[in-house]
């Protein structure tokens, strides 16, 4: 069966709950669901980096922006109480392993309890019906023997974000059957691969590293060039996260998490790859190895997304070359000083052409 998340008349109206909307991903879903007729209301730190995609695209014209903190339970709980969501779309998150190594306590505070907290929250909220905890592709206990994990695999970390990713994961499960289900409110996951597209400029993650080197004449360090992960681009994702939603309102027989990732027959693409593809569409750059790689990260990581495309009927549009082409068109247009309101607008609604043309 296949779930349009993509159809305006299905978000037309709907009081949603969007949280990290300040963030690289939520900025996109925030934009996004607005243009669909959501009304949305987001809860979020204030973004971290600058440049960063929330004000270069004016987020705040278009959702009810409250900065604020996951671990601050009070405030939490008084924008649930004023929203009175719908739906709710969990993307708040201490999102970054290196920095987990180096924060652990808040990495855990923030993914854990902040979930936890949310939840709380919503237990009082009589109109909800859906809420979609978005964790990760590093929540699976990773032998690093090339698997491609499958949503029935066990669960773990080895770094503290991975770890506390995997803890959110179980905390939404028992939240979930304990206080939601028997209301009718359907509680799930969605473990996304490694999210790429333009407007991410977080810290040690591959693109922005790439932009920042190239902007500064520099040449790009690469901590694991070898290390191979399953990347996807950011409106295939969230597309995904979308049906994922419409399926769980609809009441459907659905999965309570499933993962979104690259197509099944896929290669594997390392870091080493994808950055000489991102370099060479945005016009050249070289790279060198570091000295020092820094604390442990997983050198493999695959995820399976089968169930996800036959329960949802979901299917990337982006996969491979196009995902290389259509960020590096984001940045180019950054560089080029064009209204990225109007760039990352456009590419909605290019991939709702596709999407409309392949549904």
């Amino acid at each position: 069966m296949a779930f349009d998340g993509l159809d305006g008349k299905f978000w037309a109206g709907k009081r949603v709950l969007l949280t990290g909307h300040t963030g690289f991903k939520g900025s996109w879903a925030a934009l996004w669901l607005s243009r669909m007729g959501a009304e949305v209301t987001g809860y979020s730190l204030a973004p971290e980096t600058d440049p960063n995609l929330f004000r270069l695209a004016n987020v705040d014209d278009v959702v009810r922006s409250h900065i604020g903190d996951l671990r601050d339970a009070a405030a939490l709980s008084a924008v649930v109480s004023a929203a009175k969501p719908e739906i709710v779309i969990h993307m708040a998150a201490q999102p970054l392993v290196r920095r987990s190594y180096v924060e652990p306590v808040d990495t855990f505070a923030t993914n854990v309890m902040g979930t936890v907290n949310l939840l709380e929250a919503l237990r009082g909220c009589d109109a909800l019906r859906t809420v979609l905890v978005v964790t990760t592709d590093k929540v699976y206990e990773n032998s690093e023997q090339g698997i491609s994990f499958r949503e029935e695999d066990p669960l773990g970390g080895y770094d503290p974000y991975s770890a506390s990713k995997a803890a959110a994961e179980i905390v939404t499960s028992s939240y979930a059957r304990s206080f939601f289900e028997h209301r009718g409110v359907r509680v799930a996951t969605a473990r996304g691969g490694n999210v790429i597209g333009g407007g991410d400029f977080s810290e040690d993650r591959l693109v922005p590293d790439i932009w920042r080197a190239l902007r500064g004449g520099e040449p790009l360090v690469l901590r694991n060039p070898s290390a191979a992960r399953p990347w996807q681009h950011v409106l295939d994702c969230l597309s995904g996260y979308f049906a994922f939603v419409r399926g769980l309102s609809e009441n459907a027989d659905l999965p309570r998490a499933l993962n979104f990732g690259p197509p099944p027959d896929a290669a594997p693409v390392t870091v080493a790859a994808l950055a000489e593809a991102v370099q060479a569409a945005l016009g050249g750059g070289v790279w060198k190895p570091a000295n020092d790689t820094g604390p442990h990260e997983m050198m493999a990581l695959e995820i399976d997304s089968r169930k996800a495309r036959a329960c949802l009927g979901w299917k990337d549009r982006l996969a491979g070359e196009p995902c290389v082409a259509w960020l590096a068109e984001w940045y180019r247009a950054l560089n080029a000083g064009a209204d990225m309101r109007e760039e990352t607008c456009r590419q909605i609604a290019s991939f709702e052409v596709l999407h409309r043309g392949e549904s």
